[in-house]
């Protein structure tokens, strides 16, 4: 049992482009791939769709308006109505679109490496007639067949049951303030964490990871760390030090249901942090 406020046994390798990825030692619980894609694909990712097989091909892809996945799996989309991607399904008449959709999350703090993941659901786009709640806009449907999810956790398929029966992390609506908010007012328990690692991975010892109050032990080099993705399991942060980047996985002791109860975990994770500091 991990005690609160340690971090998974793994820690992140780079990958050879320089992204820290997992080294496949990270402890459970984790959210599910399918968990994963459907948090990205209903978060606030950057969505963009693609035709593949249309002609011409458009010089760039269709960005949604917005986007909801139903209860059946299907990804609804509203598009402007003089969009490429609508003309495309009323031309089809009564035949399905092959389409592909990716969501690309990106890290709402300053670090390096950015892209926290991507999902793809592959499949066939159809029209909602009437779906339009806005004027100059279109519904489309987009039944999923592939579905793809290459994130900070791993790279896997999703089976589009899985994927429709998957909810979403109930931290995703406010993770992005929460962890700007940790970034901007909490640099020193962002600090502090470093405490919680093991010694060989280059921020131990109750050292200082970067400049800040109180003194650093001589001959410590300055490590940065800045936290990076927080879902209902614990947060993970990324140190920056002398050989490059590198992910923590920091568990809460309970998966948690919403910010109340991870502020509450964050508190507890700090604590712990600040005693083995």
């Amino acid at each position: 049992m991990t005690r609160p406020g340690n971090p998974s046994p793994g820690l992140a390798g780079l990958a050879g482009d320089g992204q820290p990825h997992p080294d496949g030692k990270e402890a459970r619980p984790q959210p599910s791939a399918a968990e994963r894609a459907r948090t990205l694909v209903e978060s606030n990712s950057s969505l963009a769709l693609t035709i593949p097989a249309l002609r011409p091909r458009p010089t760039g892809p269709e960005l949604p308006l917005r986007r909801s996945v139903g209860p059946d799996g299907d990804v609804f989309l509203l598009v402007p109505a003089s969009s490429w991607a609508a003309a495309a399904v009323r031309h089809a008449a009564d035949d399905e679109v092959p389409a592909v959709l990716e969501a690309t999350d990106v890290a709402p703090v300053s670090v390096p490496h950015r892209v926290r993941g991507r999902a793809w659901v592959a499949g066939w786009l159809t029209p909602v007639p009437g779906g339009a709640f806005e004027s100059g806009t279109e519904l489309l449907r987009l039944e999923p067949g592939d579905i793809t999810v290459d994130d900070l956790w791993g790279a896997g398929p999703v089976e589009p049951d899985e994927f429709a029966d998957a909810v979403p992390d109930p931290l995703a609506a406010v993770e992005a303030d929460m962890l700007q908010h940790l970034a901007a007012s909490h640099p020193h328990e962002m600090e502090l964490l470093c405490a919680l690692l093991r010694p060989d991975a280059g921020c131990a010892g109750g050292a200082r990871c970067a400049d800040g109050p109180g003194a650093r032990p001589a001959g410590r080099q300055a490590v940065a760390a800045v936290p990076l993705a927080l879902d209902r399991f614990g947060l993970r942060v990324r140190f920056t030090g002398p050989e490059g980047p590198f992910d923590a996985r920091f568990d809460f002791p309970s998966p948690v249901a919403g910010p109340a109860a991870a502020r509450r975990a964050l508190r507890t994770l700090f604590a712990a942090a600040s005693l083995d500091g």
